[in-house]
């Protein structure tokens, strides 16, 4: 797996966000994204990791850059868990490299895009048990959220994000709005804002990612 894009804010990094990109993107897709929001949060430092090329059943078994295997849309989404779980377990050792740098985990952040977003639900809620700063959940989904989910008291102290387009054609708002209920009735602090948009990100989102982050970093 190929070293992720690090990049470190203009004054000594307190806080840190690991933002991982969508099913055929790379590390570069949020560069910009962070960058911007590092112009207001000069302390935080953005961590931008690589998902591994692999072949994706849906798409004819074409080689992509993915977080796991798809291998199919209906009814719900067939995914390899195995890869999946081996996604959550890179971000769990991000995490503990930022808290070995100096950074507490209650100022590390989890953001994904997609099918990253589905990696950082994952980790948040299935393999993380420290506290976290929050977890922000872009156009995505929870394949491994069921009625079954049982949280940890911090697992319910991580504030979550979830930000969803009314046209998602990728992935259904439905989809975005059902890791939100499942996490709701759990007790778990969760805002859900909804865009006019398709899968895609929005300056508005930004902006309003960049206010929530802003908030919870005072």
């Amino acid at each position: 797996m190929s070293n992720p894009l690090i990049l470190q804010p203009t004054k000594p990094a307190d806080a840190c966000v690991i933002w991982l990109h969508g099913l055929g993107a790379d590390r570069y897709d949020f560069q910009p994204v962070a960058q911007a929001l590092q112009e207001n949060l000069l302390t935080t430092r953005f961590v931008l990791p690589q998902a591994p090329t692999r072949p994706v059943t849906i798409n004819g078994g074409y080689e992509m850059p993915s977080w796991y295997d798809i291998r199919a849309m209906s009814p719900a989404r067939s995914i390899s868990l195995e890869e999946l779980k081996e996604s959550a377990k890179m971000v769990t050792d991000l995490i503990k490299e930022q808290k070995s740098s100096g950074i507490d985990a209650s100022r590390i952040f989890l953001a994904g895009f997609s099918q990253g977003g589905a990696v950082v639900y994952h980790t948040a809620f299935h393999k993380w048990q420290g506290a976290l700063g929050g977890v922000i959940a872009l156009s995505t989904y929870a394949p491994t959220f069921d009625d079954e989910l049982e949280l940890s008291a911090s697992q319910q102290r991580i504030p979550v994000l979830c930000l969803h387009g009314q046209y998602d054609e990728v992935v259904q708002n439905a989809m975005g709005r059902s890791a939100y209920e499942h996490l709701k009735t759990r007790g778990v602090t969760v805002t859900w804002q909804e865009y006019p948009m398709g899968h895609e990100v929005l300056p508005e989102e930004i902006s309003d990612i960049g206010t929530w982050l802003a908030e919870r970093l005072r």
